[in-house]
């Protein structure tokens, strides 16, 4: 479980890095689990993106 959680914090941290690291999303053990930690760190990036639009957009008003 405790590699499951690191690896997921990993691809996380390389999502919101906007870097991949194929080698671990390839590793059958926990590469499931670093692509999923990626998908959520660049789904945060998107949604920080988003907001940022939306502030600039409001003060253009």
């Amino acid at each position: 479980m405790e590699d499951a959680l690191l690896a997921y914090a990993n691809g996380r941290a390389d999502g919101l890095a906007s870097r991949r690291d194929q080698q671990r999303a390839a590793d059958p053990g926990t590469g499931a689990d670093y692509r999923i930690g990626f998908l959520d760190g660049r789904l945060e990036v998107f949604r920080l993106h988003a907001q940022l639009r939306k502030i600039v957009e409001d003060a253009g008003d």
